[in-house]
């Protein structure tokens, strides 16, 4: 037993993590002072059958950008806040649903049945599949548009009793993985390929390998490390009622899941053939609730009632989302993104081409944080990094491989990535537990992902 007079023991660092909103203050400061280091500057862009493309070797300074006024830090805050909008509505109309979802009990029971089929005992398995399943979603269907999967996945760690953290470590990193490492991503697979002037997809075997061993290893991961984790669930959180050999469905309970999966199922439809996006995406959100709502019975008040609480739920993240987008304000009203994607590309001049890889990997994943979209970031680096590739001596599919790699996985762990802090805002897990789960194994990814690129470069890949 330890004294009373005893001196305090220090708390580990990992205790000592500022709330996430301060955190992303201080980056937001920090990317302030940068705008006095960092000069403006721009590439010439030109359109190209129909895109925006940066001319190489066009990059020049600029001499007519006024400094930004230390006032203009909090006003970049709302600013952010108004161009993260999109994110901000479709994470309260998401928690709305789920909320309204949760309460009619239909998600759960459907859980509870499948599980004790299964088996609690199962639990690993159950987590692999889920990873595998939700790293297909993340393939084929995107990173942003599995937001309103990441409750079920929740629920599911629940029924097999494990934390909110658990759930949201599997859906989030399964979808993240799949959408980073997916030999068939259009947004940044396609783009990149087309400015690099390959078939479409091609290539595909590399980037699969790396799909299915770092799903792999990531089920490992959360079933060693994350099950284990100390957390503390959010006073809010919504998880199992009751044993699970009490639960059934009834035909509502039915009719429910049925609207909910039709509605899945039409904004899948959307995705791929209208082009739908965050906004669409919202709207079907909030059809869905009108429908489940009515289904159950619910009121025009209740219903609203219910909407309000599951939005309220998740305020916290959404507005974690807005505060980061204001780091992108401060660096576009500064015109510096062009002068660090220009110095950072620099910075493979030289390196011996079996290096070029992994370091243009490294450099993808810093201007990640600055350009947060994974098409955007193409269009901007590929006509830079295309070239550079030619003059070095690798091949041009293993350079957009190194660009996936790179910009695909920052996307679970930067604050500037708008889809991963909506995620687990509705996982109920704050950015900084968040940081705490993922974190080693982002290093053993990482790790996985190099080792590829170096055996695409063996192979002539």
């Amino acid at each position: 037993m330890t004294p009373a007079n005893s001196p305090t023991p220090p708390r580990p660092w990992y205790r000592t993590v500022p709330d996430p909103m301060v955190l992303i203050f201080l980056i937001l400061v920090a990317t302030y002072l940068l705008t006095f280091v960092i000069p403006a500057g721009e590439f010439e862009r030109i359109t190209e059958n129909g895109r925006t493309v940066v001319v190489p070797g066009s990059f020049q300074y600029l001499s007519d950008v006024a400094p930004i006024a230390p006032f203009d830090i909090f006003v970049a805050i709302p600013q952010g806040l108004i161009n993260a909008s999109q994110y901000l509505f479709i994470v309260f109309i998401a928690g709305g649903l789920f909320h309204v979802l949760q309460k009619t009990g239909a998600l759960e029971n459907a859980i509870g049945v499948a599980v004790n089929k299964v088996g609690v005992r199962r639990r690993n398995l159950i987590i692999t599949v889920g990873t595998f399943i939700y790293g297909f979603f993340g393939v084929a269907v995107g990173y942003e548009n599995n937001i309103a999967l990441v409750p079920i996945a929740v629920l599911i760690a629940s029924a097999i009793g494990c934390s909110s953290l658990v759930g949201t470590t599997m859906a989030v990193g399964g979808i993240g993985v799949g959408f980073a490492l997916s030999p068939i991503n259009p947004y940044t697979v396609g783009v990149a390929q087309g400015i690099a002037e390959l078939p479409t997809f091609s290539g595909a075997w590399l980037r699969t390998l790396l799909l299915v061993t770092s799903l792999a290893l990531l089920a490992l991961y959360i079933c060693k490390r994350v099950v284990p984790m100390p957390f503390k669930e959010a006073a809010n959180a919504e998880g199992m009622s009751r044993p699970l050999h009490e639960y059934s469905l009834t035909r509502r309970n039915v009719a429910t899941l049925v609207a909910f999966v039709l509605g899945l199922a039409v904004m899948l439809y959307g995705v791929f053939t209208r082009g739908w996006y965050i906004n669409e995406i919202a709207a079907m959100f909030l059809v869905m609730a009108i429908a489940i709502a009515a289904l159950n019975g619910l009121s025009p008040n209740a219903f609203v009632a219910r909407m309000i609480e599951g939005a309220s739920s998740v305020t916290a993240g959404a507005m974690v989302i807005g505060l980061a987008a204001s780091i992108q304000v401060i660096l576009a009203e500064a015109s510096i993104i062009d002068t660090i994607v220009n110095g950072l590309s620099g910075l493979l001049d030289g390196v011996p081409a079996g290096l070029t890889a992994i370091l243009a990997s490294v450099l993808q994943g810093v201007i990640n944080l600055f350009i947060p979209s994974g098409s955007g970031q193409a269009l901007v680096t590929m006509p830079i990094l295309i070239p550079l590739a030619d003059l070095v001596g690798i091949s041009r599919q293993l350079m957009i491989t190194a660009f996936q790699v790179g910009d695909g996985l920052t996307n679970l762990i930067i604050p500037t990535s708008g889809g991963m802090l909506a995620m687990i805002a509705l996982g109920r897990v704050s950015y900084e537990q968040w940081l705490k789960a993922i974190l080693p194994f982002m290093g053993l990814v990482y790790l996985l992902s190099f080792a590829g690129l170096v055996l695409g470069q063996a192979v002539g890949y």
